[in-house]
């Protein structure tokens, strides 16, 4: 019994390694030639005005900065609350705050309204219980009125660095 495709002769067959040689100098040759060299981020040639312009008048929208300061107690309890000046009452102080945001920001409501624009910044104790704090936030963001529906006051809460009760 003959068996087929089998070399009688018992010669070696070879691979033609400069095919394969020639297509690796080209494939190197390739990307050499289209590498990209990306320049240094943050390398920027930036021309800086030597002169500020002129301050123009305020815009009718910009809303004065409103911090709200919150201070811890020995305990971590609330010991006082003021809104950049004003100082509340601790009982009741958050309907006392709601209200002063709303006369802050007024009653226009929608797109184009103050009330995007409005900004409030917490700047808490750092041993104040995290219950108060989350008060803060629910008197300044809104409030449900009598037919149920919210009322959205301020979006935008930030924090300060908390520090030391005390400082």
């Amino acid at each position: 019994m003959k068996v087929r495709n089998q070399n009688e002769e018992g010669e070696k067959i070879e691979l033609q390694m400069t095919p394969m040689i020639d297509i690796v100098f080209q494939l190197l040759v390739f990307f050499i030639m289209t590498f990209k060299i990306v320049s240094q981020e943050g390398d920027f040639n930036i021309k800086m005005p030597l002169v500020a312009p002129a301050a123009g008048t305020p815009d009718d929208l910009q809303l004065p900065p409103m911090q709200v300061r919150l201070r811890a107690g020995t305990s971590g309890q609330l010991a006082a609350v003021t809104l950049n000046d004003k100082t509340f009452a601790i009982p009741g102080w958050e309907e006392a705050l709601r209200l002063d945001i709303i006369g802050v920001i007024g009653d226009e409501r929608g797109p184009g309204s103050i009330q995007e624009t409005a900004e409030v910044e917490l700047d808490c104790d750092y041993g104040l219980r995290y219950e108060h704090v989350i008060q803060a936030i629910s008197a300044v963001s809104g409030y449900r009125d009598d037919a149920g529906n919210i009322v959205k006051l301020v979006e935008k809460v930030k924090f300060a660095p908390p520090r030391q009760a005390g400082e």
